[in-house]
Formats: structure tokens, C-alpha cells, sequence
């Protein structure tokens, strides 16, 4: 990859992280007043599964299979012509609208048995299954209007407009403290409330990004169609992909269902967890596989037919791949080692007020330091995967995906008997393991990519330094119990400081390990 292509991608991502830095910052505010007032109890769980549901599938379809099988076929559209690609979009968003609508209806329908399918556990208990029953019904409508938001920032994204689509989670973060305030203002529902910011939520998204779309010039009338060729390509695609670009929701899937039958709160602790997990894996994998996606396609698709370029585009598409990696590394060690230590000083910093107690923060801690283990992983997944769907092969990462979420499952079953939610969480962390193995060695056997020096000369400085910050936070901070019984301001005061000063430890390990910041840019 050439300077100026590598500048050009960094820059992306770097537009990418700052809406999703953003999101994610927005999303720690909500979840601050969610903890606050519904903490870990019986509501917090029946919420969170009725708001898992609709994100569940759309994490599945909207923003994992589908964008795999849209994007590469949207990029080769574009190349035709403006007329090509607006009867292109036509058709695929008619015919994901007819698919959306029936499908939100039949989950309105039948909202019990959802519910009943998610959590299990709550068989037990029929007033919290009867009020996640109720909850679904106004939240599931989320999913049609969010898939046909991702629909579109998809379309962006392949013209690289990043910011917009990237921005659109804080509308979602925004609805819902919108709704907490007014249910506090008004004495309405706490989680009645929360349900139709998440509905609202879907709506604003949508109407957010469709004017971007016609500055475009390619805001056209949606048409539903069984016979045009690219659409049908597209159908082609998505079955396989759905499982091959979903392992890790499945498996977030197969923890709810398993925690469920748990005691009451395991559903709050893994999923106050999972929001600090997802900062990471929100600002580096998810900025990467969005950046990387359309690129990768352009690059795989550049030499089609023309053989003496095929050498070319195979040489900058490994290097592009290799630049990805290299940034997931960087990023994500120091992310994984900060969230093992500082589990508890984070968790407590944040959640611990309100309705959450000093047992919710420390299972919560429990829970962080496991998923932590897969930090690494999860991030690089997002730059492996796209190399497959970039050459239009859902096959491949389909059969990685499914051996991880039989690795989950087995190990799930295996320890969360003994463990409980710790153990989900923690075999959570190992198929993300193996599933990053499966896809790595794919790579290369496919002939995508091959390990590079350099990647070795960074990972291995990484771990450096990342050891290095690591035994210095944990030198200085704290005992547990310190942050349990401290103030707010006391542990915000001491987080900012740990923080500050593991950062900045990372970054002198890092240059005295012989990294340098421009190496980011340069030719592979």
C-alpha cells in the first residue's frame, strides 16, 4: 500500500473512530442513568432482553450479513454507471422493505415466544416474562427501521461518507436519555420509557442520513423486484454470510439465554460488561472493518480481467490487510490489558450509584476481566473476515464461524454450571480465539495475505508495552475495596490518573521499543 492509499484509509478510520468515540461516550452516559435507575433488578434484566431481541437481529442481518453481501456487488454497480446503481439500490432497498415489514410484524405477533426464546429462564418467573413480552412489542419495530438506516450507510460508506452513518448510534443513545428524563419528569414507566426511545430511536436514525443519500443524487423510490441480476446476487450471498459475519452475536446470544437461568441480575452484569468491552471493540474493530470493507472490495474487484494488473491489486490489497492488522494490535493490546486490571476501578467508577450495589459492580468486574481476554481477538476478526467478502466468498468464513459457535457452545455448557456468568463470559473470550485461528490460517491459505515482518515487529513491541503499563496499573492502583466504598469524584479522580498514566506508559514502551508514529503510513 502506497503512502498516500495508507494516509487515506488512517484518515477514514480516523473519521470513523471519532463518531464511533463519540457513540461510545454518548452510550456510557446512557448506561450511567440506565445503571441509576434500574440497575441490576428483575426490570434492568426484562429491558435489556426485549432490547437485545431487536439489536440481536440487527447486528445479524443489517449490519453484519447484509452489508457483506450488499457492499462488494454495491462498489461493482458503481463502476457502471449512475443509471446502474440507482436501479440497483431501487431494487434492494423495495425488496429489503417488504422483507423488513413482514418479518417486524411476525415478531410483534408473536412477541411472547421471543421473549420465551431469549430468556429462557424467565419461564419461572410469568410477570417478568408477561413484561418482557409487552416490552418487545414496541421495541421490535427498532429492527425494520435500523436495518433500512444500515441500508443506507452502507450506500455512504461506499461513496466515503463515513461521519454520518457512524454518528447515528448517539441518536439512539440521545432517545433513550430523552426517555428516562421525561418517565423521571412525568413519573411515567422506567421501562415502558426506555422501550419507546429505543422505537423512536430507529425512526430518527433513518430520517438522519436519507438527505446525505439524495445529495448523493441516488435518493430514488424503492422497487421490489425477484429478477434483477444484482439483487438475486445479493439474496445469493446473505444466507451464508449471515452466520459467517455473526459468530460473535450468536455467541453474545448463547450467553443471554445461559444467564438467564442464572440468578437474578447475571443478564446486567454481562451486558454492563459487554458496554466496556465494546469501547475497543467499537473505536478500532469497528472503525477498521467499516474503513477496510470498501477498499478491500475495490482492490479485489480492480483486476478483474485485466491479468497484468492482477499482480498490482493482490500486492495492495495484502498491504492493505497488513495495515489493518498492524493498527488492530496496536490498538487492542493495550485496550485488553487496561480492561483486565482496571475491571473493578471502571466498573465501579461508572455503574456503582443508584440502584446498583457493591455486589453488582464486583460481578459486573468479574465478568469485564474475562471478556477482556478476547479483546485481541474480536478486533482482528473484523479485519480478517472482510478479506473473504471482499472476493465475494461467504463460504469460507461460514464454516469459521460456525465451528467458534460450536467451541462457545460446548464451553458454555461445560462452565457456566460451575462459573456462572463468569464462565459465559469467559468462553465468550476463547471462541473469539479460535475463531480469529480459523480465519487467520484462511488467509493465507487463500493466498489474501501473508504474515509480515513488520506486523511481527509490532505485535512484539505491543506486547511489550502493554506488559509493561499493565504491571505499572496494577503497582498503583487501589485496593478493591477502595473503590467500592469511595466517592464518585474520588474515583473519577483516580481513574482519569490511571489512565492518563498508563497511556502515556504504553506510548514511551512503544518509541523506546523502537516503534515509530509514521510507520502507520508507510509502504509495506
Amino acid at each position: 500500500m502506497s503512502t498516500d492509499s495508507s494516509a487515506s484509509v488512517a484518515a477514514q478510520g480516523a473519521v470513523v473512530s471519532g463518531m464511533t468515540l463519540l457513540s461510545r461516550l454518548s452510550g456510557f452516559a446512557r448506561d450511567l442513568l440506565l445503571s441509576h435507575f434500574l440497575g441490576a433488578t428483575g426490570a434492568a434484566d426484562a429491558f435489556l432482553v426485549a432490547f437485545r431481541i431487536p439489536n440481536f437481529f440487527r447486528r445479524l442481518f443489517a449490519e453484519g450479513a447484509f452489508n457483506q453481501a450488499f457492499v462488494p456487488i454495491l462498489a461493482r454497480y458503481r463502476k457502471l454507471g449512475p443509471a446502474q446503481l440507482k436501479g440497483f439500490i431501487a431494487v434492494v432497498g423495495g425488496d429489503l422493505a417488504i422483507v423488513l415489514t413482514l418479518f417486524v410484524a411476525l415478531g410483534v405477533l408473536f412477541s411472547g415466544a421471543l421473549a420465551t426464546l431469549f430468556a429462557p429462564g424467565f419461564w419461572q418467573q410469568p410477570a417478568k416474562l408477561e413484561l418482557t413480552a409487552d416490552l418487545v412489542r414496541v421495541t421490535f419495530p427498532y429492527l425494520g427501521f435500523i436495518s433500512l438506516a444500515a441500508f443506507v450507510g452502507a450506500i455512504l460508506n461506499t461513496h466515503g461518507r463515513y461521519a454520518a452513518p457512524a454518528f447515528t448510534p448517539v441518536l439512539l443513545n440521545a432517545s433513550l436519555m430523552l426517555a428516562m428524563t421525561f418517565a423521571v419528569a412525568t413519573g411515567g414507566d422506567m421501562t415502558f420509557a426506555l422501550a419507546w426511545g429505543v422505537f423512536a430511536a430507529g425512526v430518527v436514525q433513518l430520517l438522519f442520513q436519507v438527505p446525505m443519500l439524495g445529495r448523493l443524487g441516488l435518493l430514488t423510490w424503492p422497487r421490489a423486484s425477484l429478477k434483477h441480476p444484482g439483487a438475486r446476487e445479493v439474496g445469493r450471498l446473505l444466507a451464508p454470510a449471515v452466520l459467517a459475519s455473526s459468530a460473535g452475536q450468536l455467541n453474545a446470544l448463547i450467553d443471554a439465554v445461559l444467564a438467564s437461568t442464572l440468578m437474578t441480575g447475571s443478564i446486567a452484569w454481562l451486558y454492563y460488561a459487554d458496554r466496556l468491552l465494546e469501547l475497543p471493540i467499537g473505536l478500532v474493530a469497528v472503525a477498521l472493518g467499516t474503513v477496510l470493507l470498501p477498499n478491500l472490495s475495490r482492490l479485489a474487484g480492480a483486476g478483474e480481467g485485466r491479468a497484468e494488473r492482477a499482480q498490482a491489486d493482490g500486492a495492495a490489497f495484502a498491504a492493505a490487510m497488513d495495515w489493518g492488522l498492524r493498527m488492530g494490535v496496536l490498538l487492542a493490546l493495550p485496550a485488553a490489558v487496561a480492561l483486565a486490571v482496571l475491571a473493578l476501578p471502571l466498573v465501579a467508577t461508572i455503574f456503582l450509584h443508584g440502584e446498583m450495589t457493591a455486589v453488582d459492580a464486583s460481578m459486573t468486574s468479574l465478568a469485564l476481566r474475562a471478556l477482556a481476554c478476547g479483546t485481541l481477538p474480536l478486533v482482528l476478526i473484523k479485519v480478517l473476515a472482510p478479506a473473504f467478502f471482499a472476493h465475494k466468498d461467504t463460504r469460507t468464513p461460514l464454516r469459521f464461524a460456525l465451528l467458534a459457535i460450536g467451541v462457545n457452545l460446548v464451553l458454555n455448557l461445560s462452565m457456566f454450571w460451575w462459573f456462572g456468568h463468569v464462565g459465559l463470559a469467559l468462553a465468550t473470550a476463547i471462541a473469539g480465539w479460535v475463531h480469529f485461528w480459523l480465519l487467520w490460517r484462511g488467509v493465507a491459505a487463500a493466498g489474501y495475505y501473508q504474515a509480515t515482518r513488520r506486523l511481527a515487529q509490532t505485535t512484539a513491541r505491543a506486547v511489550l508495552a502493554a506488559a509493561l503499563m499493565g504491571a505499572v496499573l496494577a503497582a498503583l492502583a487501589p485496593s478493591g475495596a477502595y473503590w467500592l466504598a469511595s466517592s464518585s469524584w474520588q474515583r473519577v479522580a483516580w481513574l482519569a490518573g490511571l489512565v492518563v498514566v498508563g497511556g502515556l506508559i504504553y506510548l514511551a514502551a512503544l518509541r523506546l521499543a523502537g516503534w515509530r508514529p509514521a510507520e502507520i503510513g508507510h509502504r509495506v
